[in-house]
């Protein structure tokens, strides 16, 4: 088999795919320890060990140099950090996707655990030190696929075509924006890209379908992902296939940072959290505050995060013992001291998951207590869902007023798109026009594969 030396990298909030061409046509890359796609997680033992392990998988290709001159004296102390993690037993090893996860739930007290850091790129208030973290930590991502596909392909794609959603943040977007592209680009320079292109996600998945049309349409793209959505109107037609300049042909796009993590949330906050004594009333008489609650829900939020692990958070606990009714009190000190906020992340999520295809579910929390279950029903997940769903209502509306016009077809994508949810706002909303779905994590993959071929092979 011959493949391409251009690529295209969905490289998303829940997961990451790598495209490339395998005889004359656009295929998802096998990523031997993963499958197709990779879950967006990373577990190290400890945040210091980071940079260390990427050098060290770097410097026997001729990479190490370059980044070692971005990073010293980062460097020696994190070698020193690793080579203690490799004393205290943890092998000296980065896992990612579902091994990540399984290596954080052996023991999540005493780890580095990081599900979807490209949904806290573009964040406000990131200090130059943590934006360095963030590259090493997608970088160490990037290197680790990289190396899984010519594990499998026995080639080294230089030249790559990498996603973005058209706004990673709701604050200051510009500047996001600007920051968030550079923090991707040096990392995938890290991990040894040499020529490196960005497109909207929405325009890929759009490629993806103008790929299948026989005569010109319209096209309102839905494509919502794990943390962000974004809308667009096209023009699509069979004849637009080989035009190099495809922004030209669309009439309006809009986005947001809203994606599936915001409906794990949403749903955590609505009916998880209270188990925990979100809206209870101290004996006081006061309202429990709800800042704690928001903090531990915010698992894509890394400021929130920190703010809910830190001591002060510990020091307001203490204080609320005889305040707060004793099995809710234990209940939150042991989500903090236990650092469990992602695995309660998880539940949520799966129970979102599981209440697409059934009208009640029964949610584990063992974890918190045990034999601590919580029933919910898909009433609970549309409750939590409103908010989100308005919004996403409102980036349509936008979408559609720039464009001028209403869309011939609506093209969903993205692992989001596909929520009852969602369809039915939408089937309400454009009633009679054709609704197709792409293939959830696979449609934009596939765009930004066909469009490296358009600007590399040529």
């Amino acid at each position: 088999m011959t493949y391409s030396t251009f690529a295209g990298f969905d490289f998303g909030t829940s997961n990451c795919a790598f495209g490339l061409y395998q005889d004359q046509r656009p295929v998802l890359a096998s990523l031997p320890a993963h499958g197709r796609y990779l879950p967006s997680t990373l577990f190290a033992p400890t945040r210091e060990v980071i940079s260390g392990w990427l050098y060290q998988q770097l410097q026997p290709v001729g990479l190490g140099q370059a980044y070692s001159i971005h990073r010293q004296p980062h460097i020696q102390r994190s070698l020193l950090a690793l080579k203690e993690a490799q004393l205290d037993g943890y092998g000296g090893e980065l896992y990612f996707g579902q091994q990540a996860f399984a290596a954080y739930m052996d023991d999540p007290l005493d780890c580095y655990y990081v599900k979807s850091p490209k949904s806290f790129l573009g964040a406000s208030g990131l200090t130059e030190r943590h934006q360095q973290q963030f590259e090493d930590i997608i970088a160490a991502t990037m290197w680790h696929i990289r190396s899984q596909v010519a594990q499998h392909t026995q080639c080294w794609p230089e030249q790559v075509v990498i996603g973005r959603p058209v706004n990673f943040q709701g604050v200051n977007s510009q500047q996001s924006n600007i920051q968030a592209v550079q923090i991707l680009t040096q990392a995938a320079k890290f991990a040894g890209f040499k020529q490196i292109e960005f497109l909207y996600e929405p325009l890929a998945a759009g490629l993806t379908y103008q790929a299948t049309l026989t005569q010109a349409k319209r096209v309102l793209v839905v494509d919502i992902g794990g943390g962000t959505s974004d809308i667009s109107m096209m023009e699509m037609g069979p004849e637009y296939d080989q035009k190099f300049d495809h922004e030209r042909l669309v009439l309006g796009y809009s986005g947001k940072r809203l994606g599936g993590n915001d409906f794990d949330i949403a749903l955590n906050l609505l009916a998880l959290m209270p188990q925990l004594g979100m809206n209870q009333t101290l004996a006081s008489g006061q309202p429990m505050p709800h800042k704690i609650y928001h903090d531990a829900a915010s698992v894509n939020n890394l400021p929130a995060q920190s703010d809910f692990y830190a001591r002060q958070t510990s020091q307001l606990l203490a204080q609320l013992k005889d305040d707060m009714q004793p099995h809710f009190w234990q209940r939150l000190s042991h989500l903090q001291q236990e650092q469990l906020t992602q695995r309660l992340n998880r539940s949520a999520e799966q129970t979102k998951i599981t209440l697409a295809e059934q009208t009640h579910y029964v949610c584990s929390l063992d974890y918190i207590e045990a034999s601590l279950s919580v029933p919910i029903s898909v009433a609970q997940l549309v409750e939590a869902s409103h908010k989100l769903t308005d919004t996403l209502a409102q980036l349509i509306e936008e979408v559609i007023q720039q464009a001028g016009h209403q869309p011939d077809v609506l093209f969903l994508t993205g692992g989001s798109a596909q929520s009852p949810i969602i369809r039915d706002y939408l089937k309400t909303r454009f009633v009679g026009i054709e609704q197709v779905s792409g293939d959830n994590f696979g449609s934009v993959t596939e765009g930004l594969t066909r469009w490296a071929k358009q600007i590399y092979a040529h």
